[in-house]
């Protein structure tokens, strides 16, 4: 698949840039994106939450009425679930939601989003550019050359670029990533994938190792 190579005015260079078939143009495979995407969302977990339980809750342990002739249910403590101010039955604990994907699976997943995105035509291949210091209003520019303004999109550099990262940062559907940051779920997220002109070979070299 080949694209043209556009400029930061959104004008086309004249050149073009051939997407390797090996990552565009795969047969995706809709499970290794669910399981990439379900172990990226649970690593955003904190996994601190915590509810007291009755043997942690602060009270008294005097049983509070006589065990026979009340007409009621026995009742032996104020911590019991079933009052008011009680423990919580069997409440979340602090724990660790990530877990292991083997790389393999990982590069699937990302190879599949990525052909999704080249099926639905939604790459855009933007010549290599920076900025001498951060400007939200030069990027906010570039995405309205590109007639993206309105959309959310991802950026993906060769390199971490700060300035250009630092510029997208304010812009609520703008995300700028390198190559190495890439993740299924960030492709997914944007409705368009804007590739500099050097991220295409790199991404060969990473996904293809």
């Amino acid at each position: 698949m080949e694209l043209n190579v556009v400029n930061i005015q959104g004008k086309e260079t004249g050149r073009k840039v051939e997407l390797p078939d090996s990552i565009f143009g795969i047969e995706p495979n809709d499970h290794a994106i669910y399981l990439d995407v379900k172990q990226y969302l649970a690593n955003q977990r904190q996994g601190t939450h915590k509810s007291k339980e009755r043997a942690e809750v602060a009270g008294s342990t005097r049983k509070i009425k006589k065990q026979k002739g009340t007409g009621g249910a026995r009742a032996g403590s104020l911590k019991s679930p079933v009052f008011r101010g009680g423990g919580r039955v069997f409440g979340p604990r602090p724990r660790n939601y990530s877990f292991k994907l083997n790389q393999k699976l990982k590069q699937l997943a990302r190879k599949s989003a990525l052909t999704y995105k080249a099926q639905n035509n939604a790459i855009v291949v933007v010549e290599d550019f920076s900025f001498e210091a951060p400007k939200t209003k030069e990027f906010a520019a570039i995405k309205k050359n590109l007639n993206i303004e309105t959309s959310k999109s991802l950026l993906v550099t060769k390199d971490v670029n700060s300035n250009v990262y630092l510029s997208s940062r304010n812009l609520v559907k703008s995300e700028v990533v390198s190559v190495n940051e890439l993740n299924t779920y960030s492709i997914l997220n944007a409705n368009t994938l804007v590739l500099s002109e050097s991220s295409v070979s790199e991404l060969g070299n990473i996904l293809n190792a």
